[in-house]
């Protein structure tokens, strides 16, 4: 399992964020507007400011009403993935075309209360699935158990040969880790960035795989 550092209760110390990339397989770079969720993160300017530090590569995570004004905004820092939410858009099928026009890999979130069946029409034509085990809109949150979607994807990809990758955002550490064994991926916020050690921690998470 790749572990996916965000950077949520960190963003403005450029220092942390550097060394969390330094750490982690990727970077989980959440943008919010206020709408969708009542918390904003970050402008799209100072963003661009920390793009150097993201050698590894970074997905966008969307929370956000107006998905196509900021998929044209994030569209231009090269994300590896840019991932919407399901509850979000009227047209999931129409935003997953946009985003394959610019040559970037696309994903869908969805809540915790979202039933995870809805994405069956769209799992032949998206990269990742990511399954949300907190509300979305703050960091530092606790887990909430999710693990029965992780299993359902799992399954559903192995019998009929999709190539989606499946993540989990949301309460990580080295204990709840073990409940997503079937992920592909977790990122971890608070559990490494609260601490004044970011090394030990993603060690610790790491050896609870």
């Amino acid at each position: 399992m790749k572990i996916s550092g965000s950077y949520l209760k960190i963003q403005y110390d450029k220092n942390k964020i550097k060394k969390l990339a330094s750490l982690t397989d990727s970077i989980h770079m959440d943008v919010m507007d206020g709408k969708f969720v009542p918390r904003e993160t970050m402008s799209f300017d100072e963003v661009k400011t920390i793009t150097k530090y993201l050698k590894k590569g970074f997905d966008v995570h969307l929370m956000v009403k107006d998905v196509y004004k900021y998929i044209d905004m994030y569209k231009t820092i090269s994300p590896r993935c840019i991932i919407f939410h399901y509850e979000a858009v009227k047209d999931v099928l129409h935003v997953i075309k946009y985003i394959k026009l610019f040559n970037i890999k696309v994903g869908i979130a969805i809540n915790p209360e979202t039933n995870v069946q809805l994405l069956k029409p769209y799992l032949d034509k998206i990269d990742l699935i990511l399954v949300m085990s907190v509300i979305p809109g703050a960091g530092g949150q606790e887990f909430m158990d999710i693990s029965y979607k992780v299993d359902y994807l799992s399954i559903l990809r192995e019998d009929n040969y999709y190539a989606y990758k499946i993540e989990v955002d949301g309460g990580i550490n080295d204990e709840t880790i073990e409940k997503i064994k079937n992920a592909d991926i977790a990122v971890v916020g608070s559990f490494i960035t609260d601490s004044d050690n970011m090394k030990a921690q993603v060690k610790k998470v790491r050896g609870a795989l």
